[in-house]
């Protein structure tokens, strides 16, 4: 490994803001130093904030990681090309000024349907006639665009009054974003906490969402600095719990709904989503078969004295739908009314 070959590699690295040229074309690769198994990078920006800076930044060290042997450190710099005037509010709140009510949609684990859960109901409250738009935070396993079918959409940069911002994808009546539009599928995000909340408060404040009723906020599973970051910097109008029925699921849902009820943190719990409540067989619409266990999410609502809002069956054609891009509460079937009645009940619970 040379110089010469870390600086190619680096230099291949695209910019999805800038039409997909490369850091090289852009003259954005400064000096790159190998040292003692140490690779440094220095990128050059311009006086201008890049709302893309912390993903390049990752992609950089991503690159790097793939192509040099194992047990290479990278360091990635950053410099401007000329001082940066004072910003007054370089990432405010004026891009979401407009919006009505700001939902997180959590959960305690991974693997329980909170993406699933989060889409349907975006599109299900777009039928219903609001204007809605959706945040995917989960930076490290972005999901939205394989389930609405926009993988490979890069949104579009403007220029507002000196800040530039990112236009959201707009399908099924819905405005999404993710930073998966700014990654390729197999492209992991190296990134540690920091900069994950970083990454995530430009994907809610420096985007051009216009007037909403309703923005969802997609969480990572758990309770870490994303979370914390999320409540602190978002006026979030409550948040929805995502779980299963079964007992280790529920042992982790504990643990977010004491995140948000802390005293430090008092957001309001607008209800639990029982996700996969039971199996029901296409042939037999009727018939219920409790795999995960059942009235657990009832129980876990009862105990901390807030709504159950919704059983969602496990229907082969919920998992189907999203893998497809064409996700189920945009149909007519058992599975896509259980969402529709999802969203009548969070529009009552605000």
């Amino acid at each position: 490994m040379t110089e010469k070959e870390i600086f190619e590699w680096v230099g291949g690295v695209q910019h999805p803001g800038k039409e997909d040229k490369t850091l090289l074309e852009l003259g954005m690769v400064q000096e790159v130093s190998l040292e003692g198994g140490v690779v440094t990078v220095v990128l050059a920006f311009p006086k201008r904030p890049d709302p893309l800076k912390n993903y390049l930044v990752g992609a950089v060290k991503a690159v790097v990681y793939r192509n040099a042997p194992g047990g290479t450190e990278v360091e990635v710099k950053t410099v401007v090309h000329e001082p940066a005037k004072p910003q007054k509010q370089e990432l405010g709140l004026d891009q979401i000024a407009s919006v009505g009510h700001i939902i997180g949609i959590a959960s305690g684990k991974g693997g329980v349907g909170k993406s699933t859960v989060a889409v349907n109901l975006a599109i299900a409250l777009a039928r219903q006639g609001f204007r809605v738009g959706l945040a995917d935070a989960d930076v490290y396993g972005p999901s939205i665009p394989l389930m609405t079918g926009t993988e490979g959409a890069v949104p579009e940069m403007v220029n507002v009054d000196g800040q530039d911002l990112m236009v959201p994808v707009e399908k099924f009546g819905v405005k999404w974003m993710s930073i998966g539009y700014f990654a390729r599928p197999d492209q992991a995000l190296i990134w540690r906490g920091p900069m994950a909340c970083s990454a995530l408060k430009q994907m809610i404040l420096q985007v051009q969402w216009g007037p909403l009723d309703f923005l969802l906020i997609d969480l990572p599973p758990g309770t870490g600095d994303i979370h914390i970051s999320l409540v602190n910097d978002i006026p979030l109008s409550g948040a929805l719990i995502v779980t299963t029925p079964q007992p280790v699921a529920l042992s982790d849902v504990r643990k977010g709904i004491d995140l948000f009820q802390n005293p430090a943190v008092g957001r309001r719990i607008l209800g639990v989503v029982e996700n996969m409540s039971w199996f029901t067989p296409a042939a037999h619409p009727s018939e219920k078969y409790y795999i995960f266990g059942n009235g657990g999410g009832a129980g876990m609502a009862a105990e901390f004295d807030i709504p159950l809002l919704a059983q969602i069956p496990l229907v082969q054609d919920i998992r189907e739908s999203g893998d497809s891009g064409e996700p189920s509460a945009l149909g007519s079937r058992p599975d896509s009314l259980a969402f529709l009645a999802l969203a009548s009940a969070v529009v009552d619970a605000v």
